[in-house]
């Protein structure tokens, strides 16, 4: 079954009905009669009318599948209930019971060998390739074994820059979104191996070819439907075709749509976190979107009182490194290697740029929490504290021109310096 791509994306944003009548230009219904459908979507962490293009395409290929099914993106996530799935399709309970009982939900799972099925290897010749010689091993790249029931894979998620891979989307929602560990952590430690100021906002990184070269060992129609979301919530880009055809107009609406460039850097950053970051190991993308314009000696201020843990499936690993910047591992690498290559990379994104020598490490900025963790867990971690009861979001809103700045729904937009500078290389 071969669909052509095509982009729908337009200056104001798609009214439903445009989203249906590209859903149906998409997707002929006599094409899916009798096929079995399988719906990758993300979890509740990423912003984007997922329930909007799950009812347009229930709509208009739900009678004619023998299967349509949904299956989430958790990563390494904790599952979700069949009501939070609910919430994210914008169906109630009692829908979910008559018009789309034959929908099953699946949850990924990431940590169980017997839900996954390894589609090959990444050799390490490859691998010296793709990541310009960072590193040369093996990678074996394993999938959710749930990926070979069907006939056509469609992915439903939106394009945001990315601290690992550098825009999110595309063949991100295989892996790690329905990926095993191995894949997984060697391509989250690549990622913070280059650093997240030289990855995030860029297109073509070491990550990315990693990404769809991995995507390519799955031997399974796949076509995907990549979202550009403003920051209003409205639905500004809809591109459909293969995982990499959809990506590459995406991330090109999204680079324009995501990024904001200031003239010069602040020493104080407020950056509150939405309700949908529940925990840190999602919550830090509050520090990556934000790092490149911090000054040298400044601080960031994750502010999010609702957040009350590290993380929910990674948090006793993370208490066991702390937060430390990437030289702080790559120069002490017998020690740590044993450690989940995922964990350290989440550690040197929440951290950031700095240096290590003579045992004696020096970030470049301060990364405070002013969340529901203790401050003994905090200091323990090697991140600062603040009582989220003592911050006045008022106080540091409308203050830019003294070097103050708020961003009052952090995680998703960009923010760059005009003149980025020397450490913004990556080291």
């Amino acid at each position: 079954m071969v669909n052509p791509p095509g982009p729908f994306s337009m200056n104001a944003p798609l009214t439903d009905d445009q989203v249906h009548a590209a859903v149906a230009r998409a997707l002929p219904a006599a094409d899916y009669t009798g096929q079995r459908v399988l719906l990758i979507i993300p979890d509740g962490t990423r912003t984007a009318p997922v329930g909007l293009l799950f009812k347009a395409i229930h709509a208009q290929i739900g009678a004619a599948t023998r299967q349509l099914d949904i299956l989430v993106a958790l990563g390494t996530h904790p599952p979700m209930s069949e009501a939070a799935i609910c919430a994210r399709l914008e169906i109630p309970v009692e829908e979910r019971r008559a018009r789309y009982a034959g929908v099953r939900f699946f949850n990924h799972e990431w940590d169980n060998p017997a839900a996954l099925r390894e589609v090959g290897v990444i050799p390490a010749a490859d691998i010296a390739a793709l990541t310009d010689g960072l590193f040369s091993m093996d990678v074996p790249v394993e999938i959710n074994k749930l990926v070979f029931d069907y006939d056509q894979v469609i992915i439903v998620g939106p394009v945001f820059p990315h601290e690992v891979v550098g825009f999110s989307g595309g063949n991100k929602y295989l892996f790690p979104g329905v990926g095993g560990p191995k894949i997984l952590n060697f391509f989250h430690w690549l990622g913070a191996v280059c650093t997240n100021p030289m990855i995030i906002g860029s297109k073509w990184t070491p990550v990315r070819k990693v990404v769809d070269r991995a995507g390519a060992l799955v031997g399974v129609d796949k076509r995907c439907f990549a979202l550009v979301v403003a920051p209003d919530k409205s639905l500004r880009g809809l591109f459909f075709g293969t995982p990499e055809q959809a990506w590459d107009q995406a991330s090109e609406l999204s680079r324009a749509t995501h990024i904001t460039t200031v003239p010069r850097p602040f020493h104080t950053v407020l950056s509150c976190a939405p309700l949908m970051y529940d925990e840190l190991w999602v919550a830090g993308k509050c520090m990556y979107k934000l790092e490149p314009v911090v000054a040298d000696g400044g601080e960031l201020i994750i502010h999010a009182p609702h957040v009350k843990e590290i993380s929910v499936t990674h948090g006793r690993l993370i208490e066991a490194v702390g937060y430390h910047c990437r030289d702080y591992f790559l120069k002490q690498w017998d020690r740590f290697k044993h450690h989940p290559w995922g964990v350290l990379a989440h550690s040197t994104h929440v951290r950031g740029i700095g240096t290590f020598e003579n045992g004696v490490e020096r970030c470049r900025i301060r990364v405070t929490l002013a969340t529901g963790i203790p401050a003994d867990t905090c200091r323990r971690i090697n991140l600062g504290y603040r009582d989220p009861a003592s911050i006045r979001v008022e106080d540091f809103a409308g203050r830019e021109a003294e070097g103050i700045l708020h961003v009052p729904k952090a995680g998703e937009m960009l923010y760059r310096l005009a003149q980025p500078p020397a450490w913004a290389a990556g080291g």
